[in-house]
């Protein structure tokens, strides 16, 4: 079996900001958006199924609320996609208001071309054409007769940034189908001038070490090879990759899975903040 220490560098990978969880979650929770027209950050997530969408949006409102939340429901097994409709999920600030950030949380991507979400259907929610409640079909997209179909989408409709949501716990990160419906997303986002970013999720059940501590993720050799393996696969720049821990058996917070949460929120808030700011 492969010694622990041939998982970890000496040196971190990467270098990370050295700005504690407090600053972050202040920045975030201060966050506000001057535009007008437009209401809130719309953030997408995209990628396969069972890669941990769902759960990177509760672990998200569990930071900033403060409490153990679950607003998208995930699902404990690896099979279709638990994920059937399109649907917007905001964090609550108080007792009248949300915060000027959404998540748009889409059905998984399948290796099947008939399986999982559309790519068209994608393509269309990054243009602001479908509506909350509308239910995915992976046999075919949307159709302007869909009473779910928005034919005049608005800024405030439509994405502004777009996230690519991958497990690192799986040997073949992406397969040659996942690859191709990636590629044909992230081609029409950039069509439209969205930025993207990638999470990598599940970085504890990909290294042993990382596992028992998540302060040596910028240290695994395995979580550095994953990073590049997505990287190559789908061209997303490593700079724009997060590898993260999603909250999942654990029952308080925990303020290492949170510190690597809130670095990869404060980049994709700012990141459609810029593309809101440019239209």
């Amino acid at each position: 079996m492969k010694s622990f220490k041939s998982w970890l560098n000496p040196q971190p990978w990467r270098t990370v900001p050295s700005d504690d969880n407090d600053s972050y979650l202040d920045y975030i929770k201060k966050f506000q958006l001057n535009k007008d027209g437009v209401e809130h950050i719309k953030i997408m997530l995209y990628g396969p199924t069972g890669a941990g969408k769902s759960s990177f949006i509760n672990t998200v409102e569990t930071i900033i609320r403060g409490r153990m939340t679950c607003q998208a429901l995930p699902d404990a097994t690896s099979g279709d996609s638990f994920t059937t409709k399109y649907q917007t999920h905001t964090i609550k600030k108080d007792s009248s208001s949300v915060y000027p950030f959404v998540f748009v949380d889409l059905m998984g991507l399948e290796k099947d071309r008939k399986k999982g979400v559309c790519p068209e259907d994608v393509m269309l929610a990054l243009e602001g054409h479908l509506r909350d409640g509308y239910k995915f079909n992976p046999q075919s997209p949307i159709t302007s007769s869909d009473p779910y179909y928005n034919s005049s989408p608005t800024l405030n409709d439509k994405t502004h940034i777009l996230v690519c949501v991958v497990p690192a716990n799986t040997a073949n990160i992406l397969t040659d189908e996942h690859i191709n419906k990636v590629r044909e997303i992230r081609c029409a986002a950039r069509d439209l001038g969205i930025p993207q970013i990638a999470i990598l999720t599940k970085i504890d059940e990909a290294c042993p070490e990382v596992d028992s501590d998540l302060k040596k993720v910028n240290l695994s050799n395995i979580i550095k090879k994953r990073t590049e393996e997505l990287h190559t696969s789908v061209g997303i720049p490593l700079n724009w990759i997060y590898p993260v821990k999603n909250y999942h058996s654990e029952f308080c917070p925990n303020k290492d899975i949170e510190a690597l949460t809130l670095m990869a929120l404060k980049h994709i808030i700012n990141l459609g903040e810029d593309f809101v700011d440019k239209n």
